[in-house]
């Protein structure tokens, strides 16, 4: 089966930077779409950022120019830069991908997520 496990939450100061990572384990044969969802408390879980397997990046606005998303293949990770930070930023972090296995096909799995915190 395939796992996702997301790192690099924490607490976080305004204007300053996180780094997030999420790897991607089990019987996988391609990664298609990586990507960044979050939900702060009391609210929808939203899209922050995405990279297709060919490396096209998307951001929603309130990102733009800030967060960073890169993707690393052959390790099966992709990784959200993080930087001046906004307390509006602060939510539980989501990794998503859509992996294909020969299992069970093309799928779309979720990590648990991580905690970003962003106080002074």
């Amino acid at each position: 089966q395939v796992q996702l496990v997301e790192s690099g939450g924490g607490l976080g100061q305004p204007g300053g930077s996180l780094r997030l990572s999420c790897a991607a384990s089990g019987s996988i044969a391609t990664i298609y779409n990586m990507n960044w969802y979050r939900q702060p408390p009391e609210k929808e879980r939203e899209l922050v950022a995405g990279i297709s397997i060919g490396g096209d990046t998307m951001y929603v606005d309130s990102v733009k120019g800030r967060f960073s998303i890169d993707r690393d293949n052959a390790k099966n990770t992709v990784h959200l830069q993080m930087s001046s930070l906004k307390p509006e930023d602060a939510a539980v972090y989501y990794c998503n991908m859509e992996i294909f296995t020969f299992r069970y096909g093309r799928q779309t799995y979720w990590g648990r997520g991580t905690q970003v915190t962003v106080s002074s």
